[in-house]
Protein backbone atom coordinates (compact mmCIF):
# COMPACT_ATOMS: atom_id res chain seq x y z
CA UNK A 1 0.00 0.00 0.00
CA UNK A 2 3.32 2.64 0.16
CA UNK A 3 3.58 1.92 -3.41
CA UNK A 4 3.53 5.48 -5.37
CA UNK A 5 -0.17 5.31 -7.08
CA UNK A 6 1.62 7.75 -9.81
CA UNK A 7 4.16 5.12 -10.35
CA UNK A 8 2.08 3.07 -13.15
CA UNK A 9 2.24 6.33 -15.13
CA UNK A 10 5.64 7.04 -15.22
CA UNK A 11 7.16 6.54 -18.64
CA UNK A 12 9.09 2.73 -19.08
CA UNK A 13 13.08 3.06 -19.52
CA UNK A 14 15.18 0.27 -20.85
CA UNK A 15 18.89 1.46 -20.58
CA UNK A 16 17.92 5.34 -20.28
CA UNK A 17 15.65 4.96 -23.73
CA UNK A 18 12.08 5.69 -23.29
CA UNK A 19 9.79 3.18 -24.28
CA UNK A 20 6.97 5.72 -25.31
CA UNK A 21 7.73 4.93 -29.64
CA UNK A 22 7.56 1.49 -29.30
CA UNK A 23 4.41 1.50 -27.69
CA UNK A 24 2.78 3.73 -29.51
CA UNK A 25 3.84 1.90 -32.66
CA UNK A 26 2.45 -1.65 -31.14
CA UNK A 27 -1.13 -0.39 -31.49
CA UNK A 28 -1.13 -0.80 -35.65
CA UNK A 29 0.44 -4.51 -35.62
CA UNK A 30 -3.02 -5.38 -34.07
CA UNK A 31 -4.61 -4.37 -37.11
CA UNK A 32 -4.01 -6.88 -39.86
CA UNK A 33 -4.37 -6.31 -43.59
CA UNK A 34 -5.71 -9.20 -46.22
CA UNK A 35 -4.67 -9.56 -49.96
CA UNK A 36 -7.27 -12.12 -50.14
CA UNK A 37 -10.47 -12.22 -52.25
CA UNK A 38 -12.55 -13.68 -49.06
CA UNK A 39 -11.10 -12.05 -45.74
CA UNK A 40 -11.20 -14.21 -42.54
CA UNK A 41 -13.70 -13.19 -39.73
CA UNK A 42 -11.42 -11.15 -37.63
CA UNK A 43 -10.81 -8.87 -40.53
CA UNK A 44 -14.52 -9.22 -41.95
CA UNK A 45 -15.54 -7.62 -38.03
CA UNK A 46 -12.71 -5.35 -38.40
CA UNK A 47 -14.28 -3.55 -41.38
CA UNK A 48 -17.76 -3.66 -40.61
CA UNK A 49 -16.88 -1.75 -37.30
CA UNK A 50 -15.38 0.89 -39.10
CA UNK A 51 -17.75 1.31 -41.84
CA UNK A 52 -20.22 1.30 -39.14
CA UNK A 53 -18.36 4.27 -37.29
CA UNK A 54 -17.54 6.00 -40.56
CA UNK A 55 -21.17 6.21 -41.55
CA UNK A 56 -22.52 7.23 -38.34
CA UNK A 57 -19.87 10.05 -37.89
CA UNK A 58 -18.87 11.20 -41.24
CA UNK A 59 -22.39 11.26 -42.41
CA UNK A 60 -23.02 15.14 -41.11
CA UNK A 61 -20.04 16.09 -43.55
CA UNK A 62 -19.60 17.42 -46.75
CA UNK A 63 -17.46 16.29 -49.54
CA UNK A 64 -14.40 18.40 -47.78
CA UNK A 65 -14.95 17.05 -44.38
CA UNK A 66 -15.59 13.42 -45.55
CA UNK A 67 -11.59 13.76 -46.74
CA UNK A 68 -10.97 13.75 -43.12
CA UNK A 69 -12.62 10.08 -43.05
CA UNK A 70 -9.44 7.93 -43.31
CA UNK A 71 -7.48 10.55 -40.25
CA UNK A 72 -10.70 10.44 -38.40
CA UNK A 73 -10.81 6.51 -38.18
CA UNK A 74 -7.31 6.13 -37.68
CA UNK A 75 -7.18 8.12 -34.83
CA UNK A 76 -10.28 6.32 -33.18
CA UNK A 77 -8.13 2.89 -33.62
CA UNK A 78 -4.98 4.48 -32.25
CA UNK A 79 -6.90 5.69 -29.24
CA UNK A 80 -9.30 2.61 -28.78
CA UNK A 81 -6.34 0.46 -29.11
CA UNK A 82 -4.05 2.39 -26.45
CA UNK A 83 -6.45 2.61 -23.70
CA UNK A 84 -7.43 -0.89 -23.99
CA UNK A 85 -3.87 -1.85 -23.55
CA UNK A 86 -2.71 0.02 -21.02
CA UNK A 87 -5.66 -1.87 -18.57
CA UNK A 88 -3.31 -4.95 -18.62
CA UNK A 89 -0.99 -6.01 -15.90
CA UNK A 90 2.12 -4.40 -15.72
CA UNK A 91 1.47 -2.05 -19.12
CA UNK A 92 1.74 1.47 -19.88
CA UNK A 93 -1.03 3.76 -21.03
CA UNK A 94 0.07 6.47 -23.67
CA UNK A 95 -2.82 8.41 -23.43
CA UNK A 96 -2.85 9.47 -19.57
CA UNK A 97 0.10 11.56 -20.65
CA UNK A 98 -1.35 15.12 -21.30
CA UNK A 99 1.30 16.50 -23.52
CA UNK A 100 0.46 13.41 -26.04
CA UNK A 101 -3.24 14.31 -25.63
CA UNK A 102 -2.11 17.23 -26.24
CA UNK A 103 -0.24 16.39 -29.09
CA UNK A 104 -2.81 15.01 -31.05
CA UNK A 105 -5.61 17.25 -30.13
CA UNK A 106 -3.76 20.50 -30.58
CA UNK A 107 -3.17 19.81 -34.91
CA UNK A 108 -6.43 18.10 -35.31
CA UNK A 109 -8.07 21.36 -34.23
CA UNK A 110 -5.28 23.73 -35.53
CA UNK A 111 -6.58 21.83 -39.37
CA UNK A 112 -9.87 22.27 -38.46
CA UNK A 113 -10.16 25.85 -37.77
CA UNK A 114 -7.31 26.72 -40.41
CA UNK A 115 -9.96 24.49 -43.35
CA UNK A 116 -12.74 27.09 -41.84
CA UNK A 117 -11.00 30.27 -42.11
CA UNK A 118 -9.72 29.30 -45.93
CA UNK A 119 -13.14 28.00 -46.86
CA UNK A 120 -16.19 30.05 -45.10
CA UNK A 121 -13.97 32.78 -43.65
CA UNK A 122 -17.11 35.42 -43.34
CA UNK A 123 -18.66 32.17 -41.20
CA UNK A 124 -15.67 31.35 -39.15
CA UNK A 125 -15.77 35.05 -38.21
CA UNK A 126 -19.19 35.69 -37.54
CA UNK A 127 -18.62 33.41 -34.82
CA UNK A 128 -16.76 35.80 -32.46
CA UNK A 129 -19.85 38.19 -32.42
CA UNK A 130 -23.61 36.74 -32.57
CA UNK A 131 -25.86 38.43 -34.70
CA UNK A 132 -28.07 41.63 -32.21
CA UNK A 133 -25.15 41.65 -29.88
CA UNK A 134 -25.80 45.34 -28.01
CA UNK A 135 -22.59 47.31 -28.75
CA UNK A 136 -21.42 48.06 -25.07
CA UNK A 137 -20.90 44.26 -25.09
CA UNK A 138 -19.03 43.51 -28.60
CA UNK A 139 -15.48 43.52 -26.80
CA UNK A 140 -15.97 41.29 -23.84
CA UNK A 141 -18.07 38.76 -26.18
CA UNK A 142 -15.18 39.11 -28.66
CA UNK A 143 -12.92 38.11 -25.98
CA UNK A 144 -15.27 35.75 -24.38
CA UNK A 145 -15.30 33.47 -28.01
CA UNK A 146 -11.68 33.20 -28.67
CA UNK A 147 -10.87 32.07 -25.65
CA UNK A 148 -13.80 29.34 -25.86
CA UNK A 149 -11.99 29.06 -29.33
CA UNK A 150 -8.47 28.36 -28.11
CA UNK A 151 -9.79 26.23 -25.23
CA UNK A 152 -11.54 23.26 -27.38
CA UNK A 153 -8.46 21.48 -27.89
CA UNK A 154 -7.11 21.75 -24.07
CA UNK A 155 -10.56 20.50 -23.16
CA UNK A 156 -10.07 17.91 -25.68
CA UNK A 157 -6.98 16.65 -24.29
CA UNK A 158 -8.16 17.32 -20.66
CA UNK A 159 -11.19 15.13 -20.92
CA UNK A 160 -9.43 12.00 -22.19
CA UNK A 161 -6.52 12.16 -19.64
CA UNK A 162 -8.72 12.43 -16.46
CA UNK A 163 -11.23 9.51 -17.65
CA UNK A 164 -8.21 7.30 -18.17
CA UNK A 165 -6.25 8.21 -15.37
CA UNK A 166 -8.84 8.56 -13.10
CA UNK A 167 -10.05 4.91 -14.05
CA UNK A 168 -6.30 3.51 -13.61
CA UNK A 169 -6.16 5.07 -10.10
CA UNK A 170 -9.72 3.44 -9.00
CA UNK A 171 -8.23 -0.03 -10.16
CA UNK A 172 -5.12 0.37 -8.50
CA UNK A 173 -6.73 1.83 -5.11
CA UNK A 174 -9.27 -0.69 -4.89
CA UNK A 175 -7.12 -3.76 -5.97
CA UNK A 176 -4.49 -2.25 -2.83
CA UNK A 177 -7.61 -2.73 -1.03
CA UNK A 178 -8.20 -6.08 -2.03
CA UNK A 179 -5.09 -7.62 -0.96
CA UNK A 180 -4.99 -5.62 2.50
CA UNK A 181 -8.25 -7.14 3.39
CA UNK A 182 -7.71 -10.67 2.38
CA UNK A 183 -5.84 -10.95 5.76
CA UNK A 184 -8.04 -9.67 7.93
CA UNK A 185 -12.00 -10.65 6.35
CA UNK A 186 -12.41 -12.99 3.44
CA UNK A 187 -16.10 -11.72 3.08
CA UNK A 188 -14.91 -8.11 2.97
CA UNK A 189 -12.06 -8.84 0.58
CA UNK A 190 -14.70 -10.90 -2.09
CA UNK A 191 -16.85 -8.08 -2.10
CA UNK A 192 -13.85 -5.94 -3.37
CA UNK A 193 -12.44 -8.00 -5.55
CA UNK A 194 -16.49 -8.18 -7.33
CA UNK A 195 -16.17 -4.77 -6.96
CA UNK A 196 -12.84 -4.68 -8.97
CA UNK A 197 -14.14 -7.26 -11.57
CA UNK A 198 -17.32 -4.48 -12.46
CA UNK A 199 -14.67 -1.53 -12.38
CA UNK A 200 -12.61 -3.61 -14.68
CA UNK A 201 -15.28 -4.14 -16.96
CA UNK A 202 -16.60 -0.44 -16.65
CA UNK A 203 -13.32 0.83 -17.74
CA UNK A 204 -13.21 -1.18 -20.93
CA UNK A 205 -15.93 0.22 -21.91
CA UNK A 206 -14.47 3.69 -21.10
CA UNK A 207 -11.64 3.31 -23.02
CA UNK A 208 -13.65 2.52 -26.37
CA UNK A 209 -16.25 5.11 -25.01
CA UNK A 210 -13.16 7.87 -24.88
CA UNK A 211 -12.08 6.81 -28.06
CA UNK A 212 -15.27 7.39 -29.41
CA UNK A 213 -15.98 10.89 -28.09
CA UNK A 214 -12.77 12.32 -29.04
CA UNK A 215 -12.46 11.71 -32.26
CA UNK A 216 -16.40 12.83 -32.40
CA UNK A 217 -15.61 16.05 -31.20
CA UNK A 218 -12.88 16.78 -33.85
CA UNK A 219 -15.61 15.63 -36.36
CA UNK A 220 -17.98 18.25 -34.58
CA UNK A 221 -14.95 21.04 -34.84
CA UNK A 222 -14.54 20.15 -38.83
CA UNK A 223 -18.28 19.81 -39.48
CA UNK A 224 -18.64 23.55 -37.69
CA UNK A 225 -15.69 24.85 -40.02
CA UNK A 226 -16.47 23.08 -43.60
Amino acid sequence: MNENLFASFITPMILGLPLVTLIVLFPSLLFPTSSRLVSNRLISLQRWMLQLVSKQMMGIHNIKGQTWTLMLMSLILFIGTTNLLGLLPHSFTPTTQLSMNLGMAIPLWAGAVVTGFRNKTKASLAHFLPQGTPTPLIPMLVIIETISLFIQPVALAVRLTANITAGHLLIHLIGGATLALMSISTTTALITFMILILLTILEFAVAMIQAYVFTLLVSLYLHDNT
